[in-house]
């Protein structure tokens, strides 16, 4: 059952926001049964390999209470401006209460007024579809089901290829 939503204010991650974000991270993951428990690690190699190309914080009056990541994407048409979504992290108790949904739509916003082309991610056929993700089969990403590998075209043609998550994904 969904919670009331939680009144949040969402900024760019700060310094010192590191330790919050990956214990958060850390622990929004763990009972994930498609987790392979690295998603906290990788915000910190995207960080460290200067590939974190946006990250935002929801805080409620007390703390920190999610996190978005957005970084670079290559595809094999050469097509530029293309970015991934993930991971979103929120603290397990308070899911079900519009912190992923707010900083997913502040996400798209941010990167459409960057100039981006595109958002890609690996994610829910169910959930991200309401932000206006789809998939399209043009454009391809080895390994998990094809239904899960979503796409949303904020500007120009629909690139054809397959996409590349940057390094830090492994």
């Amino acid at each position: 059952m969904n919670g009331p939503a939680v009144p949040i204010t969402i900024r760019p991650e700060a310094l010192g926001d590191e330790d919050t974000i990956f214990a958060l991270t850390q622990a929004a993951f763990a009972e994930m049964p498609f987790s392979i428990g690295d998603e906290q690690h990788l915000i910190n190699r995207l960080r460290r390999d200067g590939d974190l190309t946006l990250s935002l914080v929801a805080e409620d009056i007390e703390r920190i209470v999610g996190h978005i990541a957005i970084s670079p994407v290559t595809i094999s048409d050469g097509s530029q401006g293309w970015f991934g979504l993930g991971p979103v992290s929120v603290w397990p108790e308070l899911h079900h209460r519009a912190i992923g949904g707010t900083l997913i739509k502040r996400a798209i916003a941010d990167m459409r007024m960057r100039g981006a082309q595109g958002i890609v991610l690996l994610g829910s056929n169910i959930y991200y579809p309401r932000f206006g993700f789809e998939h399209q089969p043009q454009l391809t990403y080895t390994g998990p089901p094809p239904e899960f590998f979503q796409v949303l075209r904020l500007d120009g043609n629909m690139p054809s290829g397959e996409v590349k998550f940057a390094p830090a994904f492994g």
